[in-house]
């Protein structure tokens, strides 16, 4: 009877063995715990593609990569500059915080590639087209106007649309060249209101369009915002692009809306959408969908899935963020791809070869603020926890001058060092409050010192820690904790920061040497 009981235990340890190995091997949600938003996605082949938004940064429109929908790397930028104008220069007073270039549209259509864009700073629609998504180069043009959260559809009797629009959803065909709207082509709304599926008591309209042609119908996604609700799904669907138009809810779950449809090549549909996780930014999640009456059914049981029937995930690092030793071979680039200025950048500023294995961040005006100075190096935090860490070489910066690393948002903190009468402190700022208040200042008698910012994002905790450290060993914290808010203004997760301006005179410059990020942070503070 023992020897049975025995038995009996081994087999139920090895079957709940294999049931945990088998959700280990399972790709989970969100399957990017990053701010990557407003997606847009493509298969070509046995290859994804996506674009996402990060506005006011330069670079911009990233565009990813991944053979398996979870682990994405990063391919390169659609432009370099959207535009040389002030508020995207961070010049004359003006800065393009939470503007710049909104939610794009990726499409693949007779062997171009195409990304196009809209942006309230240009008042334009930007349209980007390449034969070789992974090496460009991109051609670029633009026109008047701005149309709204829109996406590109190009029609099996060869006409070419754009739908946009907020609440009242509208279509106005382009011309052959899609590089503009065509003369006397069709232009009209095609749904008057397309929250109505969510209610009357609406708060947010429905945006966000991304159209799709499955099996000789039309589907268009978008998302509303009920009021006292969530974030939902609407999807819409016609026999002709203008309609009539049917809609309902798709999915009311988590606030987790916004996106579209992928396939895979062995047939099965996935929907690719973004949540509001509060300071880490907008993540991506994966649902699957299935097909129902010849509408696409989101998730399970209207609920979205922890885990997902895909691989799992190799981490973030260094798909979409990374370390950088600041060390450059020949060929190579002056910066990885996962780095952004933080608004277009003073190019005769900064410099990767001036030191060799160092980043040197030169000042050439006077500011006031981390978040009015130019030529902030920035990339994307992580979650559940990230810290980023660097080694600040101080000897040149001149009376005046600030540098360190910061974590941006409207409501930013940083750690660094300022020069003051001569004498340089290291340095806690906290914008907790919305107004920058210096914390904490400790003098420091040497030209190097070691930087730390920690992000917990845990639960939604939302808290950063500083450290500061004098020998790269012993390590204290500095100020106090900060709390990252997910603020309009700026609307983008928290971004690690390395910085350097002056307040009183140019010349000065700072040399990092390094950035180090990890997907921990310290069990102590």
């Amino acid at each position: 009877m023992k020897k049975v009981a025995l038995i009996i235990a081994i087999i139920f340890i090895s079957c709940l063995g294999q049931v945990v190995r088998a959700q280990e091997s399972k790709a989970k949600n969100p399957v990017i715990f990053a701010d990557v938003p407003d997606m847009s996605m493509i298969r070509v082949g046995k290859n994804y593609y996506m674009s996402s938004t990060t506005m006011h940064m330069s670079p911009g429109v990233p565009i990813m990569k991944s053979n398996d929908l979870v682990n994405w790397q990063m391919l390169g930028y659609v432009y370099d500059t959207l535009a040389n104008i002030p508020s995207l220069n961070l010049t004359d007073g003006k800065g393009t915080y939470g503007r710049g270039s909104w939610a794009s549209c990726i499409k693949y259509h007779k062997g171009l590639y195409y990304v196009t864009t809209f942006a309230q700073t240009t008042g334009k629609t930007h349209i980007y087209t390449t034969k070789n998504i992974e090496k460009g180069p991109w051609k670029a043009v633009s026109f008047a106007p701005s149309l709204h959260d829109h996406s590109l559809f190009f029609d099996d009797d060869g006409k070419v649309y754009m739908i946009y629009g907020n609440g009242k959803i509208k279509i106005i065909e382009l011309n052959t060249g899609v590089s503009g709207i065509k003369k006397d082509g069709l232009d009209q709304t095609i749904i008057e209101n397309a929250s109505d599926p969510a209610g009357t008591n609406i708060m947010l309209g429905a945006e966000g369009s991304q159209v799709f042609k499955v099996n000789g119908k039309y589907y268009l996604f978008n998302i509303a915002w009920p009021r006292g609700g969530m974030r939902t799904v609407i999807i819409h669907r016609a026999d002709k692009i203008t309609g009539p138009w049917e809609g309902r809810v798709a999915l009311q779950d988590l606030g987790v809306a916004q996106g579209g449809l992928i396939d895979t090549p062995d047939g099965r549909w996935f929907a690719y959408l973004f949540r509001d996780f509060g300071g880490v930014g907008r993540i991506p999640y994966l649902l699957p969908v299935r097909w129902e009456d010849g509408w696409p059914v989101l998730g399970e049981n209207g609920k979205v899935p922890e885990t997902l029937d895909l691989p799992t995930s190799k981490g973030l690092i260094p798909g979409i963020v990374q370390s950088d030793e600041f060390t450059r071979k020949k060929g190579d680039a002056s910066l990885p791809l996962v780095w952004q200025w933080n608004h277009n950048p003073d190019n005769r500023l900064w410099s990767v070869t001036e030191r060799k294995g160092f980043l040197r961040l030169k000042t050439g005006r006077i500011d006031t603020s981390f978040v009015l100075a130019r030529n902030t190096l920035t990339q994307r935090t992580i979650g559940p926890e990230s810290s980023g860490v660097t080694l600040l070489d101080i000897s040149n910066m001149q009376q005046g001058d600030f540098a360190g690393l910061g974590l941006l948002q409207k409501n930013y903190g940083l750690v660094g060092v300022k020069v003051v009468k001569g004498s340089k402190s290291i340095v806690m700022v906290s914008a907790n409050t919305g107004k920058p208040i210096e914390i904490e200042q400790i003098p420091l008698q040497q030209n190097t010192v070691y930087l730390r910012a920690e992000c917990d994002f845990r639960n939604r905790a939302d808290i950063a820690h500083f450290f500061y450290s004098l020998d790269g060993k012993l390590w204290r914290s500095i100020g106090e904790p900060l709390k990252m808010p997910y603020t309009i203004p700026h609307f983008m997760g928290y971004r690690f920061g390395l910085f350097n301006y002056a307040t009183q005179q140019i010349g000065g410059y700072a040399d990092f040497d390094y950035f180090r990020i990890s997907d921990t942070i310290s069990s102590t503070r």
